[in-house]
């Protein structure tokens, strides 16, 4: 099974000062097409910081990332922003959806900024929209959408290019229990049916559990 990310010796350091604090120390990853792995630490640890620099969002201080068989380093920066965009599905805490567009318009954003047009993706809405189980509430806003339902949105808007990754951070850090496991299995079914790579943050080993692996960071390391 070939890997669908990669990173090796990988640092990331910040400057406070005249101080320099390693974030992430020597990370050595190889994660496989197909899985659903869960990255856990306590709060400081450098899980969130991990995650940006998978998706090219930031730039390790040593050491390479590679994205299905692609170095970012090697790529610049116009070919990393359209591999965001079309290889790779962002789902943040705080759904980032936009207040005055729709359901459906919102699902349909990412393929207006890379100058698609929409209506040769009126079937794959449809698809993503029964997947997420939203298809009667296609044209309302997100102030009419329960947290739960925004994220399914979010996560919809994630998959209209159909990427090969999606990359989550603390996905059901701000919903409710219900929800939250409404999500999770979501994920799965995601995961499973739809055959994508999904690399998840989170502090809960109940949301961890879900995955296929678990990867531990304390102190910017790797643990387990």
């Amino acid at each position: 099974m070939n890997n669908a990310i990669e990173t090796k010796n990988m640092y990331k350091a910040f400057k406070l000062a005249k101080e320099k604090t390693n974030i992430l120390k020597n990370i050595n990853l190889n994660i496989e097409t197909g899985k659903f792995v869960s990255i856990m630490g306590p709060s400081g640890c450098g899980k969130s910081t991990l995650l940006y620099l998978l998706g090219g969002l930031d730039k390790p201080t040593e050491g390479t990332v590679s994205i299905l068989g692609k170095d970012y380093s090697s790529m610049k920066e116009k070919q990393k922003s359209i591999m965001r965009r079309r290889e790779l599905g962002f789902v943040f805490q705080f759904y980032n959806l936009v207040p005055n567009l729709n359901v459906e318009d919102n699902i349909l954003l990412p393929l207006l900024l890379d100058g698609k047009n929409p209506k040769h993706y009126e079937k794959k809405l449809d698809e993503i929209l029964d997947i997420i189980n939203m298809t009667t509430k296609r044209k309302f806003t997100p102030r009419e959408l329960s947290g739960g339902q925004q994220q399914r949105v979010a996560i919809a808007r994630a998959l209209i290019f159909d990427p090969k990754i999606i990359l989550a951070d603390e996905p059901i850090g701000n919903l409710d229990s219900k929800s939250g496991t409404q999500i999770m299995e979501l994920f799965k079914t995601i995961n499973v049916n739809l055959g994508k790579t999904i690399v998840q943050v989170t502090h809960s080993r109940e949301s961890a559990d879900y995955g296929t692996d678990i990867i531990n960071l304390k102190d910017g390391e790797i643990i387990k």
